[in-house]
């Protein structure tokens, strides 16, 4: 449980709010306390004023004598009645001249004055009103002394008026708001607990499928997680998201290429299989003397011989493509003419043509065409789509071979032979594949080889076939990526 993050969160929310509470009651109490005290206190000296000034008006001629005190006895106790506080008028040597009537003492014992009015009177006669204050512990009630100067009219100090009260109904009134302040804790900590349980869901939830997502996408169940939130577990969400796409392209990828190399073992083991079947049968005709006639014996040496150079082909096709499938192999990069390049293709494969009269014609209008690229590579690229032009065209029939250009370079090589299924289309370029229609011996690996060539020099390939009318192969080139800027057409 205290692993769970909801519980994690409640905890700390409630923590937080305690430390809370705890800190905004003590300012409570602290400031609530003195601002009960400071207008005890401003009453205490207002009141202490007024009686002040009234004294003020008595003949000051008599002060200090039991008339003056019986006079001021009979006001004093009147005050004392309204005010319900202890009042003394003493002199500066802390002569008690009048006196209030809860004074428990004789008359002129200062056992009655508080323990601080030595100090008061001797500020007051300095001229200014003074307030003192006795404090015990929190619940404990304090209690106000004031002095006030009593003048002539020629602002002469005379005497001073003390007023000695306790602050009354401050301790109930700490106590009060103590029970409310408690009350309001306790609800607002069942209101604070509800709102952190619903928010901290709120916010564990999304992590939980997250962490479901992640769980499923161990066990290679490619989900997502659609999540979609404007913070950071939305981010997550959506990294999470792309982790799983990502996953699962790889994994398609990865099941394709396992297909792939399924499927090469199974081509390359047919493939081997009939020219060494081929090669064995002979071989065991010739030792146990099956063919004596001579001419027999050199047909099966023709047959080895030709199933021999098969071999020798088709290794040498599979180490071509594995190299150029080697993204450390290095092609032999210069700036060449690809218009040599197309001459020196078209000069070779003229030899091949003329054994079945077939003629190459090259639409050409360009006098060179400078560009980045392997030369050799170029031209075997070139020479495997002409050868094959040459396979599948008809006796007689004609190859045309044509440059042209418009926001990109083009070269196009067309025969009209016996052309490809739409079918079979996409898979021209795959290793090992051979049409329906092909009668020919070869590798099947002529076209991959060509392609990887093209891709090796970022140049794509567009085939464009008919069944029985013939074939396009075009090689197009970006002119800002593998041609130098500038270019001669033929004049």
């Amino acid at each position: 449980m205290r692993r769970n993050i909801t519980y994690k969160l409640t905890s700390y929310f409630m923590i937080s709010l305690l430390i809370f509470v705890l800190i905004i009651s003590f300012l409570f109490f602290t400031f609530y306390r003195k601002t009960m005290l400071d207008a005890y206190t401003d009453e205490l000296t207002t009141r202490a004023t007024k009686i002040a000034e009234a004294l003020s008006v008595v003949n000051k001629q008599t002060m200090g004598t039991r008339g003056a005190n019986s006079a001021y006895g009979s006001y004093i106790r009147f005050i004392n009645d309204i005010a319900m506080t202890d009042v003394w008028i003493v002199d500066e040597q802390l002569n008690i001249i009048s006196y209030g009537m809860n004074t428990q003492h004789n008359l002129y014992t200062t056992d009655d004055l508080p323990e601080n009015a030595e100090k008061i009177v001797s500020d007051v006669f300095s001229g200014k009103i003074e307030a003192s204050r006795e404090f015990s512990d929190l619940f404990i009630t304090p209690t106000i002394t004031i002095g006030v100067p009593i003048t002539t009219t020629q602002n002469t100090i005379i005497g001073v008026i003390l007023l000695h009260s306790p602050v009354n109904g401050m301790d109930g009134a700490l106590t009060s708001a103590m029970m409310i302040m408690i009350i309001s804790i306790f609800v607002a900590l069942i209101i604070t607990m509800i709102l952190a349980i619903y928010l901290s869901y709120g916010f564990t939830k999304p992590l939980k499928i997250l962490n479901q997502t992640a769980i499923r996408l161990i066990s290679e169940d490619y989900v997502f997680s659609n999540i979609k939130q404007e913070d950071e577990i939305g981010t997550l969400a959506l990294n999470m998201d792309v982790l799983a796409k990502r996953l699962k392209e790889s994994s398609l990828q990865r099941e394709h290429m396992e297909k792939m190399r399924k499927d090469f073992i199974a081509n390359i083991s047919h493939e081997l299989r009939t020219p060494i079947t081929v090669i064995r049968g002979s071989l065991e005709a010739l030792n146990d003397n099956v063919i004596s006639d001579e001419e027999a014996k050199r047909s099966s040496y023709k047959q080895m011989i030709k199933e021999t150079d098969h071999l020798q082909r088709l290794v040498s096709d599979l180490l071509e493509l594995t190299k150029l499938q080697n993204p450390d192999f290095q092609l032999n990069m210069t700036t060449i003419d690809l218009i040599e390049v197309i001459n020196d293709s078209i000069k070779s494969a003229r030899n091949i043509a003329q054994q079945k009269n077939i003629d190459i014609t090259f639409d050409n209008q360009f006098t060179y065409l400078k560009m980045i690229g392997d030369y050799d590579r170029l031209k075997q690229m070139i020479m495997i789509i002409i050868d094959n032009a040459i396979k599948f065209s008809h006796n007689d029939s004609e190859i045309l071979i044509k440059t042209y250009q418009d926001d990109k370079f083009y070269l196009s090589i067309s025969d009209h032979g016996i052309g490809i299924a739409d079918e079979e289309l996409p898979y021209i370029f795959d290793r090992f594949h051979k049409t329906s229609s092909d009668n020919q011996k070869g590798s099947g690996l002529g076209l991959t080889i060509a392609k990887q060539i093209a891709m090796r020099h970022d140049i794509s390939i567009d085939v464009k076939s008919k069944l029985n009318q013939g074939s396009t192969f075009c090689f197009i080139i970006e002119k800002q990526r593998k041609l130098i800027d500038h270019y001669i057409e033929a004049t």
